[in-house]
C-alpha cells in the first residue's frame, strides 16, 4: 500500500512539475506575443525631407527654390550638412526693387546670386533655442561666418531675433525650428545681403 502511496505521490509530483513548466512557457510565450504586437504597434516615425525637399514642399518659399535652382544649389543642400537655413519668404523677396529676382536669376548672374543665397546659410544645425542663448552669452549680440563667407550678426528686439547683414540691413526671423533632415530652417521677413551686393 505504501509503495502505491510512493508511486501515486511522485507521479503527482511529476505532473505538477510539468504543469508548472507548460505554465511558464505559455507565460514566456504570451509575452513574447505581446511584445511583438507592442513593436507592430509603435507608430513609424518619418524622417523628415531635406532643406530643399522643405522648401519646395511649402508654398512660401517658392521664390526661393527658384532662386536656389538657379544658382544651382539645390544638390549642395540636399548634402549630409548639416545647415541652418534664414530663408526668406516670398514676401521677404517681394520687398526687393522691382525686377530684382528676375535679373539675379538669369544665368549671367549666377554666382552673385550664389553669394546672396550662401550669405543666408550656417554651417551647422542650430535650434531657436540655441540662437538665443549664443546671443545671451555674448552680451546681446552674436556674429557669425555663413557658408558664403561674411558674417552676420544676431540680435534680440524684444521677444524677436533680428539678424543684420554686411550693409547694416536687418531681417526679423519670423518662423523658427523648421526641422529637415540635414538641418534647420528658420523664416525671415527680409532677404539680407553680402557688402557689395
Amino acid at each position: 500500500m505504501k509503495k502505491i502511496l510512493l508511486m501515486a505521490a511522485t507521479a503527482g509530483l511529476l505532473f505538477a512539475s510539468c504543469a508548472d513548466g507548460t505554465k511558464e512557457k505559455a507565460t514566456e510565450t504570451n509575452e513574447e506575443v505581446a511584445q511583438a504586437v507592442v513593436e507592430l504597434e509603435e507608430p513609424v516615425v518619418e524622417e523628415p525631407g531635406t532643406i530643399v525637399d522643405i522648401a519646395v514642399g511649402n508654398e512660401n518659399f517658392t521664390t526661393l527654390v527658384t532662386a536656389v535652382k538657379a544658382a544651382g544649389l539645390v544638390e549642395t543642400l540636399s548634402s549630409t550638412g548639416p545647415f541652418t537655413v534664414f530663408a526668406p519668404t516670398n514676401d521677404a523677396f517681394a520687398k526687393l526693387p522691382e525686377g530684382t529676382v528676375g535679373t539675379l536669376v538669369k544665368p549671367e548672374n549666377k554666382a552673385m546670386l550664389t553669394d546672396i543665397l550662401t550669405y543666408h546659410v550656417v554651417a551647422g544645425e542650430y535650434m531657436a533655442g540655441d540662437v538665443v542663448a549664443a546671443i545671451k552669452k555674448n552680451n546681446g549680440s552674436f556674429s557669425t561666418n555663413t557658408v558664403m563667407g561674411e558674417q552676420i550678426t544676431l540680435m534680440m528686439d524684444g521677444e524677436n531675433v533680428v539678424i543684420k547683414d554686411a550693409k547694416g540691413g536687418t531681417s526679423v526671423i519670423i518662423m523658427t525650428d523648421v526641422d529637415a533632415s540635414n538641418g534647420v530652417i528658420h523664416a525671415i521677413d527680409t532677404v539680407i545681403m553680402p557688402k557689395g551686393k
